[in-house]
């Protein structure tokens, strides 16, 4: 399987533009990655929904056991689980009407990806959602990351 196929320019910058996150796996410790991203894209006005069973809530927000128990529609589907439990995740979005599925670093599962794909659901594998928002919106030159300026010197505001 070709990674880069699933790692479009255009398709990421279109899925950052849709605003309700399934965040599959958030948990409320803050020490793990999946707080982390969340937090973020609440941060940047992003509307996130936690599926987490081990969870009530998180961010002020309740937490659904499943994709199929959220009440309203969600745009992307963010996985923070691993990858042997993909397939089901896949089916769920495809049931619950996602627009895409969008698979954290290293959660990567072929048969989750076919499931997506056959609905006709846009599908970001291998790539943090955090991580791209910064880089197309522009955060990241905060950290000194896509400026094409190479100094050690910080820009003057």
């Amino acid at each position: 399987m070709n990674l880069t196929d699933y790692q479009k320019p255009h398709v990421i910058q279109n899925l950052l533009a849709m605003s309700r996150v399934a965040i599959v796996g958030l948990s409320s410790n803050e020490l793990r990655p999946s707080n982390f991203v969340g937090f973020y894209l609440k941060r940047h006005s992003y509307d996130i929904v936690p599926v987490n069973p081990r969870e009530n809530s998180i961010f002020g927000k309740q937490s659904y056991p499943s994709l199929l128990d959220i009440p309203d529609p969600v745009d992307i589907v963010d996985v923070f689980r691993d990858p042997a439990a993909v397939p089901e995740i896949a089916e769920q979005a495809v049931a619950i009407g996602a627009k895409a599925l969008w698979l954290q670093f290293g959660v990567i599962s072929e048969e989750g990806i076919r499931i997506a794909e056959a609905a006709g659901l846009d599908v970001v594998v291998d790539r943090c959602i955090k991580i791209e928002h910064a880089r197309y919106l522009g955060d990241m030159h905060v950290l000194g990351f896509n400026t094409n300026i190479i100094s050690a010197n910080r820009r003057k505001l």
